[in-house]
Protein backbone atom coordinates (compact mmCIF):
# COMPACT_ATOMS: atom_id res chain seq x y z
CA UNK A 1 0.00 0.00 0.00
CA UNK A 2 1.81 3.27 -1.13
CA UNK A 3 1.75 5.91 1.73
CA UNK A 4 0.27 9.37 0.76
CA UNK A 5 0.52 10.90 4.06
CA UNK A 6 3.24 13.19 3.09
CA UNK A 7 1.48 14.71 0.04
CA UNK A 8 -0.58 18.33 1.14
CA UNK A 9 -2.84 19.89 -0.90
CA UNK A 10 -3.90 23.38 -1.44
CA UNK A 11 -7.56 23.88 -2.15
CA UNK A 12 -9.00 27.06 -3.64
CA UNK A 13 -12.64 27.37 -2.50
CA UNK A 14 -15.60 29.31 -4.34
CA UNK A 15 -15.98 31.53 -1.38
CA UNK A 16 -12.29 32.63 -1.29
CA UNK A 17 -10.33 30.76 1.43
CA UNK A 18 -7.61 28.45 0.92
CA UNK A 19 -7.84 25.14 2.84
CA UNK A 20 -4.66 22.63 3.19
CA UNK A 21 -5.72 19.40 3.13
CA UNK A 22 -3.49 16.03 4.40
CA UNK A 23 -3.74 13.61 1.49
CA UNK A 24 -5.39 10.07 3.35
CA UNK A 25 -5.40 8.03 0.36
CA UNK A 26 -5.80 7.40 -3.32
CA UNK A 27 -8.37 4.66 -4.02
CA UNK A 28 -9.31 3.44 -7.18
CA UNK A 29 -12.64 3.01 -7.97
CA UNK A 30 -14.13 1.65 -11.27
CA UNK A 31 -10.94 2.07 -13.03
CA UNK A 32 -10.54 5.73 -12.01
CA UNK A 33 -8.68 7.48 -9.00
CA UNK A 34 -10.01 9.41 -6.38
CA UNK A 35 -8.26 11.05 -3.37
CA UNK A 36 -9.23 11.30 0.42
CA UNK A 37 -8.39 14.51 1.68
CA UNK A 38 -8.17 15.62 5.36
CA UNK A 39 -8.53 19.67 5.80
CA UNK A 40 -6.26 20.59 8.29
CA UNK A 41 -8.75 23.21 10.51
CA UNK A 42 -10.95 20.20 10.55
CA UNK A 43 -9.86 16.57 11.75
CA UNK A 44 -13.26 15.15 11.73
CA UNK A 45 -13.75 15.55 7.95
CA UNK A 46 -12.65 13.93 4.83
CA UNK A 47 -13.12 15.12 1.63
CA UNK A 48 -13.29 13.06 -1.81
CA UNK A 49 -12.05 14.26 -5.14
CA UNK A 50 -11.49 12.76 -8.79
CA UNK A 51 -7.76 12.20 -9.14
CA UNK A 52 -6.59 13.38 -12.83
CA UNK A 53 -2.29 12.59 -12.97
CA UNK A 54 0.13 10.90 -11.18
CA UNK A 55 1.18 11.87 -7.23
CA UNK A 56 4.32 10.18 -7.91
CA UNK A 57 5.86 12.45 -10.40
CA UNK A 58 6.77 15.69 -8.92
CA UNK A 59 6.79 17.45 -11.47
CA UNK A 60 3.30 17.37 -12.58
CA UNK A 61 0.51 18.71 -10.64
CA UNK A 62 -2.44 16.36 -10.60
CA UNK A 63 -6.11 17.83 -11.24
CA UNK A 64 -8.74 17.29 -8.32
CA UNK A 65 -12.22 16.72 -9.87
CA UNK A 66 -15.25 17.66 -7.71
CA UNK A 67 -17.27 14.49 -8.01
CA UNK A 68 -21.00 15.68 -8.75
CA UNK A 69 -22.50 12.13 -9.28
CA UNK A 70 -24.13 10.97 -6.00
CA UNK A 71 -23.60 7.14 -7.19
CA UNK A 72 -19.96 7.37 -7.45
CA UNK A 73 -20.06 9.88 -4.49
CA UNK A 74 -21.30 6.93 -2.38
CA UNK A 75 -19.14 3.61 -4.69
CA UNK A 76 -16.00 6.27 -3.67
CA UNK A 77 -17.01 6.48 0.59
CA UNK A 78 -18.00 3.12 0.34
CA UNK A 79 -14.21 2.26 -0.64
CA UNK A 80 -12.67 4.04 1.72
CA UNK A 81 -14.72 2.32 4.69
CA UNK A 82 -13.34 -0.69 3.40
CA UNK A 83 -9.41 1.12 3.18
CA UNK A 84 -10.08 2.00 6.84
CA UNK A 85 -11.28 -2.01 7.61
CA UNK A 86 -8.15 -2.76 6.22
CA UNK A 87 -6.20 -0.79 8.50
CA UNK A 88 -8.15 -1.48 11.67
CA UNK A 89 -7.10 -5.29 10.54
CA UNK A 90 -3.34 -4.40 9.99
CA UNK A 91 -3.33 -2.81 13.44
CA UNK A 92 -4.86 -6.12 15.01
CA UNK A 93 -2.94 -8.20 12.76
CA UNK A 94 0.15 -6.28 14.06
CA UNK A 95 2.55 -9.25 16.40
CA UNK A 96 3.89 -5.51 18.48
Amino acid sequence: MTDYSEISVDLDLDDGRTVTCDTITVLKVDGKDYIALNPRDNEDEVWFYGLKGDLSDENVEPELIYIDDDDTYEAVMDAFDEYLDTLEFEETDDPE
